[in-house]
Order: structure tokens, then C-alpha cells, then sequence
């Protein structure tokens, strides 16, 4: 019978039977055999390694060019390959005690031992939009349990990737369901938010909103760029603690921006990475968003879980979308779905059920709020302790910003040569534009930084 493919052996050696011939002749024919199968064998084998030769040397990817470091992710990778003992890094924004180690929250510990002895908890993928309790809990922090928009059903939330995953679904649903593509981000914003958004199918445009000669906010040049955008143009507020700046709008200017903005009809769009983290009071910082919430008009908001409860890895976010009545934000969700579901499926499931787990539950709420208090408090006292040791050395230049300024980050004011000179000479390490990060600091740091500054004020122009 003829083989199934109809492939036979290319060298094959006819067999005869070892009754018709002598030891001799069946030696010499199994040396045959062998002789032609090992043949084969190291051809099959060389012909194997001068493929693989070929792949290696000739990749269908070899014209890929290497990518540059992210330039704040990159700041830590530079960091951790420097030896001196006295290095320091400022530059990504992730909270750390004052002995300078990451720190998980009592609160959350105290969650995730309740849902590991819960034996009736599964492992089943959650809906597309997320976990429900998670998204109920969500839009009550950020909007307030009373907020006639959650009372009204109006309020479309599903749960995301943190911060970032949230910008991104919303993004592309502007990008998909919105007659205007252009949205507008301060200048200087967050550095992955021109990508996120273009990325999204938006076309970028930015406002004025720092002021390098004050070190404040540029406010009279903010309500020129926004009264002169289209209407109906995208806007990205920073709910509160600016990212990189730390400066923020007073509650009467939010007013002003608020009335400009609802009379060009201009979308809000709120990034809140920080609520609770800035001021210390979750309620104090969710004021620009409740603001604007409170007109009735549509809005979105992007919340993250990284900072105010140190879910940095867990990648915890939601996305709300206020509307104008609930048949419209049960439709708007209804897209959402679509936009998720070819993107990455659904969301993961341990990191909203610690954040559910803690929002509903009062007594967990309560030392939340204490624990984040701490946390916010400690910047503000690493913002003081620098200014009176820049104060103390005599350092040139007005510092003032640097207790002026809120939230985790201060925009220094120090140029990239005077960067680079302190990354060379002292091991300090942050974004080129002179960004630190209050909350990488500690009383036995912050000498080591002012001294840092002072030389490079003092001799680098």
C-alpha cells in the first residue's frame, strides 16, 4: 500500500528477506541503512541550523529601530543602573514612607484577607463594563452619594484598566460617537496623554496653563485658548493635583472655566488620578468635577485607584460618562461594551474587589481616609522641610512654589542642563523638565536635594 500523502523515503534501500541471503550480505546491507540514514539525519540537521542562521541574521524585523526609554519610566531605569549609595529618584510617581520603601495600606491588607477567606468567591471573568459594586462605588466617590446624576440614572460607568485604560476606552468612544475630534490638553500635561488620545483617533491641541515666570497658573492665557477652540471641542481638565505642575485652579476660577466652557459647549473631559491624595480630603478634591456635574450638563471623567489607595500593579480605573437623561447613558454603555470587548475583553477582578470591598464598607471607608490623610499630609510636610532648606542655604530664586504647588509632584523650575548636572553629580534623578516627585522624599533625603539644587542654581545657568 502506497503511503497516505504518497511520500516515500528519497534514498530507500530495497529489503530483501533473511532467508534468501547470507550474514554476510544482510551486514552489509544493514550498514547500508545506516550509513544512508545518518546521511539524511545530518542533512535534516544542517539544513535546520542554516535556517535558523538565515532567521537570525536576516529577521523580517531587522529594520526595526530601538525605541527610547519612556521618558519617566526611563528615569528609573537609569536609576537603578547607577551604584552610588547615595542615589535618588524622584522621577516616577508612586508614594513612599519615609524610609523610602512602597507602602500597602493597613486598609487594603485588612480588604484582601477578607476576599482570600471568602471560600465562596470564584474566579469567573467579570462582565465586559466590570464588576457592578465597583462601578456603583466608583461614581459615588466622585460624584457624591447625593448627586442628582447618579439619582437620575445618568451616569454610565464601567470599569477600566486605571487612569490610563480609562483616557483610552473614552478616547476612542469620542472617536467613534462624537462630531468632534479635536481635543485640547494643557501645556504641560501628562506626558502619555497626546499619545493615549492620538492613539484614540483624536487630533491633539493644547491650552495655556503654566507660566514658567510665575511658576503658577497661566490663567488669562487658559480662557483665551478655550474661548478661541471650536465648539464642541474635547477639553482634559486635571481634576485636581496637576500633573506635572501642582498648580490648580482656585474654586472660583474652576467657576469661570465652567461657564466658558458650558457657553461654547465644550466637553469636559476630567482626569482624577489624585482624589483625597492632594488635599487629603476626598471631597475637597472631587470640587472641580461635582462643579460641573451640578449644571446638568455631560461630562466625563477618568478615575485611578494607583495613587489614593496604592493599587500602583493592580490597575484599577473607571470611566463615567454623565448624560443628559438615563435613556441616553444606558445606550452610551451600551457602546462602551464595543469599544472594550475587541480591546482587552474585560477587566481583572482582585483589584475592584478590594476597592469594593473598602468603599462599601464604613468602618474600612473611615481608616481609608485616615491612612490617605497621612499620606497627603506627609508631602505637604516634605514640601515644607524643602522649601526652609532651600531658604536655609541661601538658594537664588523665590521657592515659594514649592509650598504653593499641591499633590504629588512640584514642577522645580530647574532647566535639563541643571537636571543633567544633578543626575551627574549628586544621583538625583527625575524628568528632564525639572519634575520631582514630593512623595519619593523624606527628612533624611531632602538636605541631599537642596543641596543638589543649590549647586546646580548656583552654577549651572
Amino acid at each position: 500500500m502506497r503511503p497516505l500523502f504518497g511520500v516515500e523515503h528519497a534514498a530507500a534501500i530495497p529489503r530483501t528477506s533473511s532467508s534468501n541471503t547470507d550474514p554476510a550480505d544482510r551486514r552489509i546491507n544493514a550498514l547500508v541503512r545506516h550509513l544512508v540514514e545518518s546521511s539524511s539525519s545530518a542533512m535534516a540537521d544542517s539544513l535546520s541550523a542554516s535556517v535558523a542562521s538565515s532567521l537570525h541574521s536576516d529577521s523580517v524585523f531587522a529594520h526595526v529601530v530601538r525605541a527610547p526609554e519612556d521618558p519617566i519610566l526611563g528615569v528609573t531605569v537609569a536609576y537603578n543602573k547607577d551604584p552610588s549609595p547615595n542615589k535618588l529618584n524622584l522621577g516616577v510617581g508612586a508614594y513612599r514612607t519615609e524610609e523610602g520603601k512602597p507602602l500597602v495600606l493597613n486598609v487594603v491588607r485588612k480588604a484582601e484577607h477578607q476576599l482570600v477567606n471568602d471560600s465562596t468567591r470564584v474566579k469567573e471573568y467579570l462582565p465586559i463594563v466590570g464588576l457592578a459594586e465597583f462601578n456603583k462605588q466608583s461614581a459615588k466617590l466622585i460624584f457624591g452619594a447625593n448627586s442628582p446624576a447618579i439619582l437620575e440614572n445618568r451616569v454610565a460607568t464601567v470599569q477600566c484598566l486605571s487612569g490610563t485604560g480609562s483616557l483610552r476606552v473614552g478616547g476612542e468612544f469620542l472617536a467613534r460617537h462624537y462630531h468632534e475630534r479635536q481635543i485640547y490638553i494643557p501645556l504641560p500635561t501628562w506626558g502619555n496623554h497626546p499619545k493615549v488620545f492620538t492613539l484614540a483617533g483624536l487630533s491633539v491641541k493644547t491650552y495655556r496653563y503654566y507660566d514658567p515666570s510665575t511658576r503658577g497658573l497661566n490663567f488669562q492665557g487658559l480662557l483665551e485658548d478655550l474661548g478661541s477652540a471650536p465648539p464642541g471641542a474635547i477639553v482634559l481638565l486635571h481634576a485636581c493635583a496637576h500633573n506635572p505642575t501642582g498648580v490648580d485652579p482656585t474654586l472660583e476660577q474652576w467657576d469661570q472655566i465652567r461657564k466658558l466652557m458650558r457657553s461654547k459647549q465644550l466637553l469636559p473631559f476630567f482626569d482624577s488620578a489624585y482624589q483625597g491624595f492632594a488635599s487629603g480630603s476626598l471631597d475637597t478634591d472631587a470640587q472641580p468635577v461635582r462643579l460641573f456635574v451640578a449644571d446638568g450638563g455631560e461630562c466625563f471623567v477618568a478615575q485611578s485607584y494607583a495613587k489614593n489607595l496604592g493599587l500602583y500593579g493592580e490597575r484599577v480605573g473607571a470611566l463615567s460618562i454623565v448624560c443628559k437623561n438615563a435613556d441616553v447613558a444606558s445606550r452610551v454603555e451600551s457602546q462602551l461594551k464595543l469599544v472594550i470587548r475587541p480591546m482587552y475583553s474585560n477587566p481583572p477582578i482582585h483589584g475592584a474587589s478590594i476597592v469594593a470591598t473598602i468603599l462599601k464598607d464604613r468602618n474600612l471607608f473611615d481608616e481609608w481616609t485616615i491612612e490617605l490623610k497621612a499620606m497627603a499630609d506627609r508631602i505637604i510636610s516634605m514640601r515644607q522641610q524643602l522649601f526652609d532648606a532651600l531658604r536655609a542655604r541661601g538658594t537664588p530664586g523665590d521657592w515659594s512654589h514649592i509650598i504653593k504647588q499641591i499633590g504629588m509632584f512640584t514642577f522645580t523650575g530647574l532647566n535639563p542642563e541643571q537636571v543633567s548636572f544633578m543626575t551627574k553629580e549628586y544621583h538625583i534623578y527625575m524628568t528632564s523638565d525639572g519634575r520631582i516627585s514630593m512623595a519619593g522624599l523624606s527628612s533624611r533625603t531632602v538636605p541631599h536635594l537642596a543641596d543638589g539644587i543649590h549647586a546646580a542654581v548656583t552654577r549651572v545657568v
